[in-house]
């Protein structure tokens, strides 16, 4: 028998990385269509875990297809039961803080946060995050783009796409990274919990990557001026108007 190794994110490649609640239980597919369905109406209690090495209809924000070969990636999705005082859509920007902080640790770079669910580095996107809520449980997915070559990144994305690969010129090992996401992301929501969006509000406006970025929301042309304390994002109109906006599609001028 093969012994297992980090370049698989097996259960046995993974587990000796896990130190917290987040990924018990963990499940693991080769391949599946989406991690999202690994979980969603399982039943299976707080901080679960699916993970795959290949998705064949993994998505993204707005139905968008998210693509990558076999074996590249970090792709899993954590069960949440958030309290009802709180703000489930939040979620995606509390995770993007965790996936920023563990990515710079792991590259020695700066990472941002693109409202409302992208992690940026080098004004590549290297992850995005989709969360989807039903009856106050919410399946958190997160796709990070590890080992892919250029030649294996979509290069018809509305924003560029990149991989850790790609911008650092070095392979990482992916189940230590789950590992170190997963524990960041239980640090970060367990802060949400008590606090609300205010408790990692310091790190997520410190890495607003659209700050001050000309922009088009859903076609109109418009200015990112920040992302506010309450997880929409402030944007000043060509008329000079300043509107705290809740959902849109954000495009920035490269």
């Amino acid at each position: 028998m093969s012994t297992p190794t980090t370049a698989s994110l097996t259960s046995e490649a993974v587990e000796p990385h896990l130190r917290g609640r987040f990924g018990k239980p963990y499940l693991y597919e080769p391949e599946c269509e989406s991690t999202q369905l690994l979980l969603l109406g399982s039943g299976l209690s707080e901080g679960a875990v699916g993970v795959t090495d290949h998705q064949t209809r993994g998505r993204g924000r707005l139905g968008r297809p998210w693509v990558e070969p076999s074996g590249t990636s970090v792709l899993a999705s954590v069960l949440l039961q958030p309290p009802p005082e709180r703000n489930a859509p939040e979620l995606s920007l509390v995770a993007a803080v965790a996936v920023a902080q563990v990515i710079d640790r792991t590259t020695g770079l700066t990472s941002q946060i693109k409202w409302p669910n992208d992690v940026m580095l080098n004004r590549r996107k290297v992850a995005g995050i989709l969360t989807e809520l039903s009856d106050r449980t919410v399946v958190l997915g997160i796709g990070v783009n590890v080992n892919q070559t250029r030649e294996q990144l979509p290069s018809d994305t509305p924003t560029p796409a990149g991989s850790l690969l790609t911008l650092t010129g070095t392979r990482h090992e992916r189940a230590p990274l789950l590992g170190a996401l997963l524990l960041e992301l239980e640090r970060m929501y367990d802060a949400w919990r008590e606090g609300g969006l205010d408790s990692v509000y310091g790190e997520l406006g410190a890495r607003d990557f659209l700050r001050g970025r000309r922009i088009t929301l859903d076609g109109a042309p418009a200015t990112a001026v920040q992302i506010l304390r309450d997880g929409r994002i402030e944007i000043e109109t060509a008329a000079g108007e300043l509107r705290a906006v809740e959902s849109g599609e954000v495009l920035y001028a490269a």
